[in-house]
């Protein structure tokens, strides 16, 4: 028998005792995944057409036994709520945020009472002496009122049981524990009333003491039969965890004194062929599942994949599997939803509820929205191709509007759209109008997709699953209308949404089966190759998610850490009980995210490793490529040869040459392409934006100059004009930005200094004796460069910041608002001139004097830098070094030098055998 699944072994019973009364039998299984299965391995072995079983899951039998209809968390939290509030003094009332966060941890605890048919008062009385005795030492005259309330919330504890026992019982509705609890009040009548019904319970490992009872109350008035499960190597162990709660059935259970208990069987000693791989990282995991699949595949490319299945120990891996899969898995059944996290509908709702919570509480009169908050609305796939908003979304970048109030967002977008109204309602009148809105917004997102398209199909699922969560919110909240605050809204929201799964279609009975683990409960499969077996995954760990202490729960014979790691041994041992090929694959990262170490189920199996296992450990890490990126190269092309011919032709500036030296790729991107950068809000202002404005503020102010030598008086003039012209610059450069507060105020101030430094550098100049005469301002200018090497003639041309006369000489001036220090300027050889970006500064300066020469009219010519950051160093003027020997004023050597230089730079540039060439630096 030991190649026969479990439910194939249960057919096979019912086949021979119920056969001819098959309608009144009821299976009862631990889930209800496993009922197609049964059905499938009943129909294998008749050849005629017979009436199904009814098979159940354990849940829904005992809901059937109480007659109480179960409800969600979220629900229930809600109920209580309402019961808190009423047996609670309004003084004492605590909002729904701050009594979610303590009732969560109390209904679980109320659940666990229920299920194991615990006394309630007597527990938790139990719990309030034991804070008494806690704070024995106090004094009473030492007892503060904090306190005081932390000692009467325990005494209050029976009476929020009972209060919400009687609560939830009148409206016919319950939490597990609860409908256990009456399931079991219930029995006898229940039993009485059966008229020949026969239950056969299959599959079972852990019960509580509520399943215990009703499943030993049907045995003995022989109603009921039970089967088990379980493996000789676990049950014959006294220490294996695998084992740990059928051994102590078969010792307490009555009915085992006189009957055998069925099955004992012997199929985890067979031969199987296990292997452990450990690799980096969760998407690793996905890749190797991915190819032993593969492998499994092209061993035998005819066979079958039903009996191969995927057990996640972690759910977040199912969509980097499902990518991972070769494209040969034909049918595919996956048992667990697509999480909400991911649902496109979802994140749009989230960033919705940031926007508005956000705005709210900002100032919820003047409703200010953070620009960051619209565009990631506005930008959504959901909402971009349907808003009609993109000139909205182009002017909120071009003006740089950070903080913008609800009536400025209306006056932007003058003919707003039906989906853009929705959007940016605002959220005033409460929580049930918000949700309405939100329901309004899904509908029409789901008109606006078609069924033609199947990915658009599938995203109208999505917004489905989001729908229903938001309908019954709304179903919640018309109920409960005292909980109406918008912060309470999202906080519940984010816990209903783990709610709205999104199943995935698929054929369960064929293909490859891809589970999570409690799925996997009854099932037997050839080939299992599990996932994230690492501790705190694979078993999960602990969690102390109670107010009853450890030993208490001992004592009382509750569930702790222990029994739900045995729960987890079992599904384990479980799953690998019949498999032939088993794969266990683990994080080989022990820090971390999504790291710990490797699961004691492998050490388990290495150091207990039965004689016909073949048992090998593989560690497997990603194949690093020996160059991690390969530079780009791209040739020119004739359509590139138009393009810099065309360039020669309207000018190539001293920026252009400097960026291909700096990098050819970029060069060709911004020059060639012509492909700009986004525009997007600058929320503080950057650096080339307020050099922009600094260079803008001095051409103002030297403006009414030009021709003019300038005078001590000019300069004081210019003084008071510096805070308002740096305003107005500020206005018309950096448009709608924030100037009033934090670091662009910061800038705005930096700006005005910088300003008024260079004029007292100027003043103390005119004092020395400097005669000055300002020629031209941001002026542009161009000149034609012509040799025999270049292919046509170049045009250079640039805009020079400031040209002047200074005692004689012509000064050519570039402003820099960065530091830059004198030898960035000085030249000491000619040779790769043109090669080095730290020569960019000495080859813009010189195209300036290159370009101006003419006008200079044979004066002498300096052309260097002055730098806002290094005030104190002055004009720094380009300078040759030869020896020991500074010139600089710049002649015509110095020009034919640099002329040369230039051609070799250009050529290369112009020749369309040398490709574009990515630097990597």
């Amino acid at each position: 028998m030991t190649n026969t699944s479990f439910l194939d072994k249960i057919a096979t019973v019912l086949i021979e005792n119920y056969l001819g009364n098959l309608s009144n039998a009821i299976v009862v299984l631990p889930n209800k995944r496993a009922k197609i299965f049964l059905i499938e391995a009943l129909k294998n072995q008749v050849s005629t057409n017979i009436l199904s079983p009814e098979i159940i899951s354990i849940e829904d039998f005992v809901q059937n036994i109480a007659g109480i209809r179960t409800i969600d968390p979220i629900e229930l939290l809600f109920e209580f709520y309402e019961v808190y509030l009423s047996i609670t003094d309004k003084a004492n009332q605590q909002t729904f945020e701050l009594f979610a966060n303590w009732a969560k941890t109390l209904l679980q605890d109320f659940n666990e009472i229920d299920r194991y048919l615990l006394e309630p008062s007597h527990v938790l009385s139990y719990l309030k002496d034991i804070e008494d005795i806690k704070k024995w030492g106090i004094e009473v005259e030492n007892k503060t009122v904090l306190l005081e309330k932390y000692i009467d919330f325990w005494k209050l504890l029976p009476n929020y049981y009972q209060s919400l026992y009687t609560h939830l019982l009148n409206k016919g509705i319950g939490y597990q524990g609860l409908i256990y609890r009456e399931a079991v009040n219930n029995l006898n009548h229940f039993s009485n009333s059966l008229q020949g019904k026969q239950f056969l319970f299959a599959g079972f490992n852990a019960l509580n003491a509520a399943e215990e009872k009703i499943i030993q109350h049907l045995i003995a008035s022989d109603q009921a039969k039970i089967y088990w499960d379980v493996d000789q190597t676990f049950l014959n162990d006294p220490y294996h965890d695998a084992g740990l709660f059928v051994r102590r059935f078969k010792e307490s259970w009555k009915h085992y004194k006189l009957h055998p208990f069925e099955w004992i069987v012997n199929d985890f000693s067979q031969t199987k062929n296990i292997q452990v791989i450990g690799t980096p990282k969760t998407i690793g995991q996905a890749k190797i599942a991915g190819s032993i699949i593969e492998n499994v595949i092209n061993k035998n490319p005819n066979g079958k994949l039903d009996k191969v299945a995927v057990v996640l120990g972690e759910e977040n891996l199912l969509v980097p599997l499902l990518y991972s899969l070769p494209s040969s898995v034909g049918a595919l059944n996956i048992t667990m939803g697509y999480s909400s996290k991911n649902n496109p509908a979802q994140i749009l709702i989230a960033k919705l509820f940031k926007m508005h919570t956000n705005a709210l509480s900002r100032n919820a009169k003047s409703y200010v929205l953070y620009y960051k908050d619209v565009l990631d609305i506005l930008t959504h796939p959901l909402v971009e191709p349907y808003a009609k908003a993109s000139a909205l979304v182009h002017t909120i970048n071009q003006n740089n509007y950070t903080f913008i109030t609800h009536h400025k967002l209306m006056e932007l977008n003058v003919i707003p759209s039906e989906l853009f109204l929705l959007l940016f309602q605002k959220w005033e009148n409460g929580s049930i109008p918000v949700l309405e809105t939100i329901s309004k917004l899904l509908q029409t997102i789901k008109e606006n997709l078609s069924n033609d398209n199947e990915e658009e199909k599938i995203t109208k699922a999505f917004v489905f699953a989001i729908f229903k969560v938001i309908n019954k919110l709304i179903n919640y909240y018309s109920k409960h209308e005292h909980i109406d605050k918008i912060e309470t809204l999202y906080a519940i929201y984010k816990q209903v949404i783990d709610l709205a799964e999104v199943s995935f279609e698929g054929e369960p009975l064929n293909g490859l089966q891809i589970m999570g683990v409690l799925e996997s409960r009854v099932l037997d499969f050839d080939t299992v190759i599990v996932t994230s077996m690492n501790e705190g995954k694979f078993p999960a760990g602990k969690s102390q998610n109670s107010f009853i202490p450890y030993d208490v729960k001992r004592e009382l014979g509750l569930p702790t850490f222990k029994e739900k790691d045995a729960i987890y041994t079992y599904h384990f041992y479980h799953l690998l009980q019949r498999a032939k090929n088993i794969y266990l694959l683990y994080n080989t990262e022990s820090e971390g995210l999504d790291a710990g170490e490797k699961s004691r189920f492998i050490t388990q199996l290495e150091v207990e490793k039965q004689k016909n296992h073949t048992l090998t450990h593989e560690i497997y890490n990603a194949v690093l490529p020996e160059t991690a990126y390969q530079p780009m190269v791209i040739p020119k092309s004739e359509s590139v040869m138009l393009r810099l011919k065309e360039i020669a032709e309207k000018g190539f500036s001293p920026s252009a040459l400097t960026s291909y030296i700096r990098n050819p790729i970029q060069f060709y991107f911004q020059k060639i392409l012509r492909i700009s950068e986004v525009e997007e809000v600058e929320e503080n202002i950057a650096l080339n934006t307020l050099g922009t404005i600094i260079h803008e503020t001095l051409k103002v102010l030297y403006e009414p100059f030009i021709g003019k030598f300038i005078s001590e008086s000019d300069i004081l003039n210019c003084f008071k004009q510096i805070d308002a012209e740096v305003l107005k610059q500020f206005k018309l450069v950096y448009k709608e930005g924030e100037i009033k507060k934090g670091r662009n105020l910061l800038a705005f101030e930096v700006a005005k200094r910088n300003v008024s430094n260079f004029l007292k550098v100027e003043l103390e100049s005119i004092k020395n004796g400097d005669a000055i005469k300002i020629l031209a301002l941001e002026q542009t200018f161009e000149r034609p460069l012509h040799h025999p090497n270049l292919p046509f003639p170049v045009l250079i041309k640039g805009n020079v910041d400031r040209i002047e006369e200074r005692n004689g000489i012509i000064r050519i001036i570039d402003y820099k608002t960065g530091k830059v220090e004198k030898a960035s300027v000085t030249l000491k050889s000619w040779k790769g001139l043109t090669e080095d970006i730290k020569s960019d500064k000495i080859i813009q300066v010189l195209a300036y004097a290159y370009m101006y020469e003419h006008e200079a009219k044979g004066k002498p010519i300096e052309a260097g830098i002055i730098s806002f950051k290094n005030l104190k160093a002055g004009f720094l003027p380009f300078n040759f070094k030869e020896d020991k020997e500074i010139n600089s004023i710049i002649n015509e050597e110095i020009l034919s030098n640099y002329l040369e230089q230039m051609v070799l730079l250009l050529s290369e540039i112009l020749d369309e055998n040398i490709p574009f060439e990515e630097k990597i630096i």
